[in-house]
């Protein structure tokens, strides 16, 4: 009997220490706590908090979280209220995450996903994976009786993007559906799936089992459309970061899918800056009139190697940021702030990190602390005497993010720039960015972090372009669905097609 009450205590010990669920009951009062600390970080800490919304919309928002509260019962329903607040604010640096010990459950559960990757094309979200279910290019219009537009929408709080953009966040969504519908909606047995197949008129449906959380990740892998996306996706190996070729004698292609290079004394910068050097010497020796610049798989990294490769496509001088700003002198809330350290010695921990912030932000200014006039942010850069200064053909994508962004905003603000894709998950105007700082709700254990540096970007003002959003392409081109089923570069061949008759 004592050995069976020993076996039976370690078994729900280890379940309660290692396998929470986030289908469990969570307090209500527990969900106030965090929710008003949650609130208090965001005001302390977050100088992007009105950068898109005024106050008023802020307090109405939580005003709604606060009675909302009496609606939720389990960790789910808490964590995608937090997911709702953090998405509203428009940042793209802001993410909130399960703790470790939930997510590693998720892990472990062996149904209740939706079984097959979905990717938006041509304004549809279609089947990405060859199946004798459903076929490959099937357009989705109802997942058990609910709407795909509805479904769609109600996932998009888990992928945050600049402003009010959403294109970015199908990015969140081509890689992650089985697991943001779990999130929303719970483990499902089966799915109702209403689709129309290609070429097809008529509307369809298949009752499909679920899958575990594995076997959805594996299938995201084996996805039809990995050929053509596995970059947006996966990121880049080291061999793939960047790349340059000439396609003729008047037109060259430059491919940045990343500026995580490091900074400026690591040697993965260095040996990039000589390459760039090296690149556009021949450039000019070779007296190309074109040049495609490719960031569309550009998610970011760190400076300075988005400046350095601007001014190689500049005549102006130039600063990577106008303005830069936090909203506090000392790190705010540090009993909730992610720290190794234990929490009586953070103090000490973090007052080299306080010092730092003074002398970075040194100016104060209606509340706000601005960043020295002697940071890199604000150095003013010369062209380089390489610069390329012919018809450059700027190629984004939605996957377009933080330094990539910054960049691609540069690019794109030139005379001579021409922007060929989709829009930016990334701002043109400017973006939270820089110094990440991440904090741990005390009850619930749920993760949230943001970009604390408030960043206006030195880029003109043009008329496409809008405050809240990404970088609008002057041609607008999604892929087809034709090359869709083909793994064909819609973007490439119109931008070589535009070329041509120029």
């Amino acid at each position: 009997m004592i050995k069976i009450t020993i076996t039976l205590f370690f078994i729900v010990s280890t379940y309660f220490a290692f396998g929470q669920n986030i289908d469990e009951p969570f307090s209500q009062k527990k969900m106030k706590k965090d929710l008003d600390v949650f609130k208090e970080i965001r005001q302390k800490a977050n100088s992007g908090l009105y950068k898109y919304r005024t106050s008023k919309q802020i307090d109405s928002l939580y005003n709604w979280a606060d009675k909302e509260l009496q609606n939720l019962s389990s960790y789910k329903d808490f964590y995608n209220l937090v997911s709702t607040l953090t998405d509203f604010e428009g940042s793209l640096h802001n993410n909130t995450s399960l703790p470790k010990r939930y997510f590693k459950s998720l892990e472990k559960e062996l149904y209740g996903y939706f079984p097959y990757p979905i990717k938006w094309i041509e304004g549809k979200w279609l089947i990405n994976y060859e199946n004798v279910e459903i076929p490959l290019g099937a357009e989705i219009t109802e997942i058990n009786n609910i709407p795909i537009s509805e479904v769609i929408l109600s996932l998009y709080k888990y992928y945050t993007t600049d402003g009010i953009n959403t294109t970015g966040k199908r990015i969140g969504i081509n890689s992650s559906f089985s697991r943001y519908f779990r999130y929303n909606y719970g483990l499902k047995e089966t799915f109702d799936i209403s689709f129309i197949a290609p070429n097809s008129t008529t509307k369809e449906s298949a009752i499909i089992k679920s899958v575990g959380f594995i076997d959805s990740y594996e299938k995201h892998k084996n996805r039809h459309s990995l050929l053509s996306d596995k970059l947006q996706l996966e990121g880049a190996e080291e061999s793939e970061r960047y790349d340059y070729e000439q396609i003729d004698e008047k037109t060259g292609l430059l491919t940045i899918n990343t500026f995580d290079m490091g900074n400026e004394e690591s040697e993965d910068h260095l040996t990039y800056k000589s390459w760039l050097d090296s690149i556009f010497i021949d450039i000019q020796h070779s007296n190309l009139k074109n040049l495609i610049v490719d960031v569309r798989n550009n998610g970011g990294g760190t400076d300075p190697n988005d400046v350095i490769t601007y001014s190689y496509l500049t005549n102006r001088k130039f600063q990577e940021s106008k303005q830069v700003w936090v909203n506090f002198k000392k790190i705010p809330l540090l009993k909730y702030y992610d720290s190794p350290f234990p929490r009586l010695l953070r103090p000490i921990g973090v007052i080299k990190f306080n010092r730092y912030f003074k002398k970075r932000f040194p100016i104060e200014k209606d509340r706000k602390h601005y960043i020295s006039k002697e940071s890199n942010e604000m150095e003013i850069r010369e062209p380089n005497k390489n610069a390329f200064n012919g018809n450059i053909y700027l190629l984004i994508s939605p996957r377009v993010a933080s330094a990539g962004s910054l960049f691609a905003a540069l690019v794109a603000g030139n005379h001579n720039t021409t922007s060929i894709g989709e829009e930016t998950m990334g701002g043109y105007y400017g973006h939270n960015g820089h110094t990440p700082f991440t904090y741990v709700l005390p009850k619930s254990k749920i993760v949230t972090e943001f970009s604390i540096e408030n960043i206006e970007q030195d880029v003109p003002e043009k008329p496409n372009q809008f405050y809240n959003r990404g970088i609008i392409p002057d041609h607008d081109i999604p892929q087809t669905f034709e090359d869709f089923l083909s793994n064909q570069d819609t973007q490439m061949k119109f931008v070589l097609n535009l070329i041509a008759k120029r």
